[in-house]
């Protein structure tokens, strides 16, 4: 076999390698760019129903009265428990506050500035 041979075959053989790596390289590419596209849509989609949700949520928050069963926190949704024990944090809060003030004006006692602009807050 000739020197040049030698030459031509191992051009060839980088030529078909370098060909190979372009082909993979380009593969990969399509079906990352797929990936990030069906990404996207599924991302929006996730993105709409979180809102219709926290809309709904919002919703039934406003207008739905809350009775709470003894026990059916095994079957509640998280955001339901987090939504009652907001609202009877929020209310025993409130309960101090009356109470409190109740108390000083019971003893004679100066309220605070605080507790005043709570209570007009709340009966406005």
């Amino acid at each position: 076999m000739p020197w040049w041979s030698w030459i031509v075959l191992w051009v060839a053989l980088v030529a078909l390698a370098l060909l190979f790596v372009i082909v993979l390289g380009f593969k990969v590419w399509r079906d990352a760019s797929a990936t990030m596209r069906s990404l996207t849509a599924v991302s929006e989609d996730l993105g709409q129903r979180w809102e219709k949700s926290s809309q709904l949520a919002q919703e039934a928050l406003v207008t739905e009265e809350r009775n709470v069963v003894p026990g059916s926190a095994v079957f509640a949704t998280p955001e339901q428990m987090k939504d009652d024990y907001l609202a009877a944090k929020e209310d025993r809060r409130f309960a101090r506050l009356q109470r409190r003030v109740a108390r000083r004006k019971e003893r004679g006692q100066l309220q605070s500035l605080r507790d005043i602009e709570a209570l007009q807050d709340v009966a406005l």
